[in-house]
């Protein structure tokens, strides 16, 4: 009987071994898949943040350049409205010295001073009226009367072919392209 007990325990001795050594081989399976899937998820998580880190800088950068671009509509808005304001007021300073008649005959009187005729100056009705005794007598000229130039005045050469404009839209145009450069370094 010694030896079946013998037997009987070594078998149960063997059994339990087998089944440690079972259990042993499971427990490190699961171990290893474990660490496997927490491995995974460790590189999935680090991904995603790398993912929403370049999303957000995207974003901040999206951010600043729109806000580059409000700031310079901003002041191209500024810039020309005051360019607007600017042009308004030259005009109308332009066309309220255009209608002083004795401004406006002396200014006929120079530009047509180192011009030779036969040609003709081309005004509104009001500023004929006083050109046309005063510039008979420079000879060669003759005044035409046509209200389309507005305030100032045409002098035309060479039948027509040259035209020199001394309107109101003309100089305030001419002085506003001349004072642009100036105005726009102000608003810097």
């Amino acid at each position: 009987m010694e030896d079946l007990q013998g037997l009987l325990e070594k078998i149960n001795r063997e059994g339990v071994e087998k089944a440690d050594a079972e259990a042993k081989k499971i427990v490190g399976e699961a171990t290893a898949k474990a660490a496997g899937i927490v491995k995974a998820a460790r590189e999935e998580a680090a991904k995603a943040k790398a993912d929403a880190e370049g999303a957000a800088a995207a974003y901040a950068e999206r951010a600043k350049e729109t806000l580059r671009q409000a700031a310079r509509d901003v002041v191209l808005e500024v810039e020309n409205s005051v360019t607007s304001v600017f042009n308004r007021m030259l005009a109308e300073n332009v066309d309220k010295a255009l209608a002083d008649e004795s401004a406006a005959v002396g200014l006929v009187k120079e530009a047509i001073r180192s011009l030779t005729g036969p040609g003709e100056i081309v005004c509104g009705a009001k500023l004929a009226a006083a050109l046309k005794s005063q510039i008979a007598a420079e000879g060669g000229f003759t005044v035409v009367t046509d209200d389309s130039t507005g305030s100032g005045f045409k002098v035309r050469v060479s039948g027509g072919r040259v035209e020199h404009e001394f309107t109101g839209a003309a100089i305030t145009a001419e002085m506003a392209r001349r004072l642009r450069p100036d105005l726009a370094e102000l608003l810097k």
